[in-house]
This record gives structure tokens, C-alpha cells and sequence, in this order.
């Protein structure tokens, strides 16, 4: 009995519980997804191969298993390098497979031919060719099992041409079962106790919680570890909702100082990078002790040398912590001077952001729109956030209760994610936790990244609400007079600010275009009236097109997460 290369690719991909697929079909690809399709993947068809692979990374991190982005060989494979970096950059589990010209044209220059495999390793834990029709199950197990092993990241497997439709005999196929599940290690011992009595004798101690901790579904003993300890926790950006946002002992209001201040810090599963100003003074304190918890022996001791480390899942360790505790129990004082510190910090801080929110003027700033729709949007909604301003400050606005709720521009600062990162959340929503709202929020500039992706919502129905905060530009814009201003100097490519978009665009009718809702929006009972209605329409996409103050900006440095002036 013969089976097609296409036929071969779908069921190996089957066999090892991959539930998705992304891409844009053409030559020589086409095939492999009706062939997944026919084996019961889901194939989302996107409008652009960045988008895709932004989508099948966030399946990886959703899910613990990787998505898959089909892409056609040259341009198409080369579109797909930013989501490939974004993936191993966030350390998220991802498989994308390239059809490349075929075998027997090579160096000819064949159509779209370019040299995938060798491109592909810097972006990938592995950039593979199978040899022969023959391996592809081989091939795919590894590179399964590649994604999620140890520290996850992307994979790439090349396809030439004349392997999608080529036939082969069954028998002469080397078929292979599912991977195993990643293997669970655990720290040594003698570093957990060591751990341990250094955070028994800490002052003003911190706990980190990253995305890593997210990924490895260390919740439950993530939320034991603080209430049995009293400890103070700051999430990185997509680890909120790990424990939740309105927790007593959340000091992300207090950011700056409890960072600063802290002589103890547990870095659980989140890096010393640009995010947490690489751990070194004046951001920190010269002399702190880091305890740092990760997967990857390479990462430990990166910028700060650690006081204790502890290789190994994030969800193991935290246990064995716990296990060291309640030997030794410890419950740091609630009434010390460090909480008091740090209580104190956090009302101010709060205090300021709700003045920034009752602000009655007219346009509205980003604290107002963040204000109500965080009173109008369900608490267990999947926030998707991306944008400048937008990001920053929704970040501090927008609680998280729920671990893996949050998606956002990550480690690698990308711009673009946003309409991906929605659609891979529906989709996988719709299968696990139908009741779930995906609500997208987005900058005016970060929309225009992947805008025509609403396309591809409205094809597959999903009913995602995706609020665009519209201030004309990059950071900042120009009015409608500012701008016909402008244009009386000149030709705009000379005199007009590189950071300006037309004012007053109605986004939200691209939305329409497509059969989705759209509002345009200027005030806040506008807004209001346009999150109620989105919300409560459980069926149709929409697209609240919000007008802010062109000039609205971040309170200066309150939540300094971001010393780089670029996002």
C-alpha cells in the first residue's frame, strides 16, 4: 500500500498529538495541509507568514505542545524567521515546516530556492532535512520532542518540493510512536536547604515569578509557597496571573522599589535581562542575594553571580521548597518594615493611576480607556496586549487572575504579535475553555503590523474583541489641525514627524469590511456603551477603534519597566 510524502507528514504529525496548524498554502505546501485537515489537525489559513508563526508559538506556550506553521519555500520560509526568533527567544515550544524547491534542481536556481536549512539554525534548536521519504515520523518525533525538551524553543523541518507527492511503500516507512513527556528533574537537595536558610534569613526578601514558571503549570504551588511564607511577589509581564494580580502580597504597584531594595531575591523561572534591568545596580541592591531557579543549567549565573542555584522544572522545585518549609517553617512578618515600605509605595503609586483614570478631559488618556475597560471586561478573559504606551501602561491597569492569560510583545520586545497571539488563543479556547472571552489590545501603530488578520478571524468566526487605542501614532501623534498643519510645509515624507500616523483612521471599519462589528469611539460613555455590547456578544469579532489625546503618555517612570526609550 503507497502513501504520499503529504499523507506521511500529516500522520506523523497526528501520531505525536499535534492539535494545529498555521500557514499560507502555494506551491509546494498545498497538500500537507488538506492532508492534516484529513487527519483531524485544525489548519488555520492566515494572511501572512509572520502572523502564523506568531499563532503556532502561542499554541506551544497555551498548550505545552508545539503548533505548527506550514509555510512555501524562499519568501515564505524567510517570513517566518521572526516568529521562529520570537519563540526561542520566549522559550515557547514551536514546529515550522518549509517546503524548499526540489531536490533535483538544486543550485540551479530553482524556483524560490535558498539555502532553509542552513538560515533556519540560528532561529532553531534544530533546522533538519529528512534524507528520504522513508524517516519523516523519525524526523518529526525530534523535533517534537526537540521543541519541549529541556528549555523549549522552535524547530525547523525542511520539505523539498518532490517529497509531498511522491509515493512510497508503507512497509518501507520507519514509523515511530509519540515522545515521551518531557523528563521532570529536580534540584539537588543540598541547594534547597541552602535556599531555603538564606530566605530564612533574609530582611526584605522578593520573590520573581516569569513566564517560565507560567509555562511549567507551577501555579498551585506557586500560590502555597507565598501564603505559607508571607513572601512579596512581582510577576514579569506574561508570569501575571501565576498567582493572582489582586493578591495581598502582589507588589507589582511597587515595582521599582521592591527591586531596588530587596536583599533576597527567588528568580523563578525568569531571567536577569533587560526586563529586570539585568539584576545590577542602581536597580538593585550591590550586594543581593539571588537564589535562581531555571530549567537551563546556562542560564544560572547570568549578569549577577547566585548565591544559590537550582536547576530543574519550576513546579518540582517550588515542591521541593515547600517539602524544606514545612520542615522548617517560615512566615515572614506581615507588620515588618520592609511591608510597610513597600504598602506604602503601592497606594501612592495606586493613588496617582486613579487620578490619571477620573480625568474628565476630553480627548480621553490611556489611564481613562484602561479605567473602564477594566470594569467591563470578564475577569477571566485571555488578554492579549501589544503597542508602546499601550502595553506599558495596560500592563499596570489590566489584572490578571489566571496564569497563562496573558500575551504580550515577550523578552524579544516584538511588535506584530498581537492579532496572531489572538486567534492561537481563540482557537485553542474554543477547544479547552469555550466560556473564555480573548479580548486583543492593541496600539494604533502595533495594529497596522497584521491588521489584515481580521480577515481571518472573521473566517473562522472567532469572537474575539480586539480595542485599538488610537493616538495617531508611535508614542505620540498629531490631531487632525496639527497634522493639515503639517502638510502646508511640504511633502509629508520631509516634514512629517517619523513617529506620526494619519490621524482619526477608522480602523475599526476594516473590521466591518469583513462582516465583524466595528466602533469608533471618543468618549467614555461611547466606550461604555461599545464594551457592553462587544462583551455580551458572545458570536461576532469586533473592533472598538478608541480616540485618545495624541499627546497622552506613561506617567514619567512611575512603572520604570522599560529604561529603553524604543517600547
Amino acid at each position: 500500500e503507497a502513501i504520499s510524502g503529504a499523507q506521511l507528514i500529516a500522520e506523523s504529525l497526528k501520531a505525536q498529538n499535534v492539535e494545529y496548524m498555521f500557514g499560507i498554502v502555494g506551491i509546494p505546501v498545498t497538500e500537507i495541509a488538506i492532508a492534516a485537515q484529513a487527519v483531524g489537525i485544525k489548519y488555520v489559513g492566515m494572511r501572512n507568514e509572520q502572523a502564523a508563526c506568531y499563532a503556532a508559538s502561542a499554541v506551544g506556550y497555551l498548550t505545552g505542545r508545539p503548533g505548527i506553521c506550514l509555510v512555501v519555500s524562499g519568501p515564505g520560509f524567510l517570513h517566518a524567521l521572526g516568529g521562529m526568533a520570537n519563540a526561542t527567544m520566549n522559550c515557547w515550544p514551536l514546529i515550522v515546516i518549509g517546503g524548499s524547491s526540489d531536490r533535483n534542481q538544486e543550485t540551479m536556481g530553482a524556483f524560490q530556492e535558498f539555502p532553509q536549512v542552513e538560515a533556519g539554525r540560528l532561529y532553531n534548536k534544530l533546522s533538519v532535512r529528512p534524507s528520504s521519504i522513508e524517516v519523516i515520523p523519525a524526523i518529526i518525533e525530534k523535533a517534537v520532542r526537540t521543541s519541549i525538551y529541556g528549555r523549549p524553543g522552535s524547530c525547523y523541518i525542511d520539505i523539498p518540493g518532490d517529497f509531498v507527492n511522491l509515493q512510497v511503500n508503507k512497509s518501507s516507512v520507519k514509523y515511530v510512536e509519540c515522545c515521551l513527556p518531557p523528563p521532570v528533574c529536580t534540584a539537588e537537595h543540598s541547594a534547597v536547604s541552602e535556599a531555603v536558610s538564606i530566605i530564612a534569613h533574609s530582611r526584605q526578601p522578593l520573590l520573581i515569578i516569569g513566564k517560565g514558571a507560567a509555562y511549567s503549570r507551577a501555579e498551585s504551588n506557586i500560590r502555597k509557597l507565598v501564603d505559607l511564607c508571607g513572601l512579596p511577589f512581582l510577576p514579569t509581564p506574561m508570569a501575571k496571573g501565576v498567582v493572582p494580580d489582586n493578591h495581598p502580597n502582589c507588589v507589582a504597584a511597587a515595582r521599582s522599589t521592591a527591586l531596588q531594595h530587596a536583599d533576597v531575591i527567588i528568580l523563578l523561572g525568569a531571567r536577569l535581562n533587560w526586563i529586570l534591568h539585568f539584576g545590577l545596580p542602581p536597580r538593585f541592591r550591590h550586594d543581593v542575594k539571588v537564589i535562581q531557579i531555571d530549567i537551563y543549567a546556562e542560564e544560572l549565573g547570568n549578569n549577577v553571580r547566585p548565591a544559590a542555584i537550582l536547576l530543574g522544572d519550576i513546579n518540582t522545585v517550588t515542591k521541593q521548597l515547600l517539602e524544606e518549609f514545612s520542615k522548617r517553617p517560615l512566615k515572614y512578618p506581615s507588620n515588618s518594615e520592609w511591608w510597610k515600605q513597600l504598602r506604602e509605595k503601592i497606594m501612592n503609586n495606586e493613588e496617582r493611576s486613579k487620578g490619571l483614570a477620573l480625568q474628565k478631559s476630553l480627548p480621553m488618556n490611556y489611564y481613562t480607556v484602561f479605567h473602564h475597560v477594566r470594569e467591563l471586561i470578564p475577569k477571566d478573559c485571555i488578554l492579549v496586549s501589544e503597542g508602546a504606551n499601550t502595553m506599558d501602561i495596560g500592563r499596570t491597569m489590566l489584572p490578571n487572575y489566571y496564569p497563562r492569560q496573558r500575551l504580550d510583545a515577550g523578552t524579544f520586545g516584538t511588535m506584530g504579535v498581537g492579532l496572531g497571539f489572538a486567534i492561537a488563543a481563540a482557537m485553542v479556547a474554543k477547544d479547552r475553555t469555550p466560556e473564555k472571552r480573548v479580548i486583543c489590545i492593541e496600539g494604533d501603530s502595533a495594529f497596522g503590523f497584521s491588521g489584515m488578520e481580521v480577515e481571518t478571524i472573521c473566517r473562522y468566526n472567532l469572537p474575539i474583541l480586539i480595542i485599538v487605542v488610537n493616538n495617531n501614532g508611535i508614542y505620540t501623534g498629531l490631531d487632525a489641525d496639527a497634522w493639515k498643519e503639517m502638510l502646508k510645509f511640504g511633502d509629508p515624507a520631509t516634514c512629517v514627524p517619523p513617529v506620526s500616523l494619519l490621524p482619526n483612521s477608522h480602523y475599526e471599519e476594516i473590521m466591518a469590511a469583513f462582516g465583524g462589528k466595528g466602533y469608533f469611539v471618543k468618549t467614555p460613555e461611547a466606550l461604555q456603551d461599545a464594551l457592553r455590547a462587544s462583551v455580551a456578544d458572545k458570536q461576532t469579532p469586533c473592533l472598538i477603534n478608541v480616540m485618545i489625546d495624541p499627546q497622552s503618555e506613561r506617567k514619567k517612570q512611575e512603572f520604570p519597566w522599560l529604561t529603553r526609550s524604543n517600547l
